[in-house]
């Protein structure tokens, strides 16, 4: 975990914040106000602020007990004026007034995150930045990202505890412009900018995806069953084909 200490109240308060947390804060343009869907105590508001980088913020869950432990840190860290939490589906806590020029969403499936953008697209379009860290189905971010006109300008992998985060960082632009080192299907799954830097932690997590792939090809062979028919094994195969795409070139 990482620590910034922070006037929260009476006293200084520690603020824990993850290194995946304080990953996605280094996206956040200086002077901006976003909001944070799926805020988780507020934690990434009330540290953004409080380090400058964002003038304010809004925080939004869809739950009440989330919600309620959003609302204490933020009155902790007396930051009330400058973050407004507030209980809602997705984007629906957004209102047509709020100045927001950047949206982080993180620690969810990518199924989930691309499901609250498309239920919410009307409220982006003064968004100019785009944050997402899915949990898991990146894919299902960038297939939505290049349909609505967002143009993928960074990616970061980390490991936190054992387990492996993307950061996907999006801006309106040209959405296909990332795509060209690898075929489009391989960017898409791995991520064209991860796939071009090929880190540490890439090669571990797709090395390992690829063992796993082929030990459940191997499982469905032996079964029998005109595996080669199953739809499963043809995705399985087509996927295996472009990690090693990747990884061998």
């Amino acid at each position: 975990m990482y620590y910034i200490k922070m006037n929260c109240g009476e006293g200084m308060n520690e603020l824990k914040l993850s290194k995946r947390l304080e990953t996605v804060a280094g996206f956040i343009p200086k002077g901006a106000i976003f909001a944070d869907i799926g805020s988780d105590h507020a934690y990434l508001p009330c540290y953004s602020v409080l380090q400058e980088t964002a003038k304010g913020a809004i925080a939004g869950e869809i739950t009440d007990g989330p919600y309620q432990s959003a609302k204490s840190q933020v009155e902790k860290c007396e930051l009330s004026h400058k973050i407004s939490v507030r209980k809602g589906d997705g984007l629906s806590v957004l209102k047509a007034e709020d100045p927001i020029d950047c949206i982080t969403i993180a620690g969810m499936g990518g199924s989930l995150i691309k499901k609250i953008l498309e239920e919410g697209k009307e409220k982006l379009s003064g968004v100019t930045r785009l944050i997402l860290q899915p949990n898991i189905h990146a894919i299902y971010i960038r297939e939505w990202l290049i349909d609505n006109g967002w143009e993928l300008l960074e990616e970061d992998i980390i490991e936190e505890d054992e387990k492996i985060y993307e950061v996907l960082v999006a801006e309106k632009g040209e959405p296909k412009r990332p795509y060209d080192t690898f075929t489009f299907e391989a960017g898409l799954l791995l991520g064209p900018i991860l796939a071009k830097e090929k880190s540490e932690t890439f090669l571990s997590k797709w090395s390992g995806e690829l063992s796993h792939l082929k030990s459940i090809i191997q499982q469905l062979e032996q079964a029998g069953h005109s595996y080669e028919n199953s739809e499963k094994y043809q995705e399985i195969i087509k996927q295996i084909k472009l990690i090693e795409e990747v990884l061998k070139n």
